[in-house]
């Protein structure tokens, strides 16, 4: 089994900065794009940020110079650096990693979500 576990939610003040982390465990062969990905109430899930194994990052225009993605392919793990946040940040945001598993196939793998709240 492939386990994904999001950290570092919480409540953040507009214009102030958090930080997720994200890190992969279990029977893991191998990883490929590793992405953030947000959902507000009423709204469908959209991509934030990914980075592939080899370092290429992807990103909404919504977040272009104010997140950052990085990762640690030795500890399975990725970063979101988020600067300057406003109310529209606000959601669930959630993991999702590409991994092959020991003997197994590639496969999508989610995490239970951290929520985010930009507010005064």
């Amino acid at each position: 089994q492939v386990h994904v576990v999001e950290t570092g939610g919480g409540l953040v003040q507009p214009g102030k900065s958090l930080r997720l982390s994200c890190t992969a465990s279990g029977s893991i062969e191998s990883l490929s794009a590793m992405e953030w990905y947000r959902q507000a109430p009423g709204n469908l899930r959209e991509l934030v940020e990914g980075i592939t194994h080899g370092g290429s990052t992807n990103y909404a225009a919504s977040v272009q110079g104010r997140f950052t993605i990085s990762r640690d392919n030795a500890k399975k793990t990725i970063t979101l650096q988020m600067n300057t946040c406003q109310p529209e940040d606000t959601a669930v945001y959630y993991c999702k990693v590409g991994a092959k598993e020991i003997g197994g196939t590639w496969d999508d793998y989610w995490g239970q979500g951290t929520q985010v709240t930009v507010s005064s």
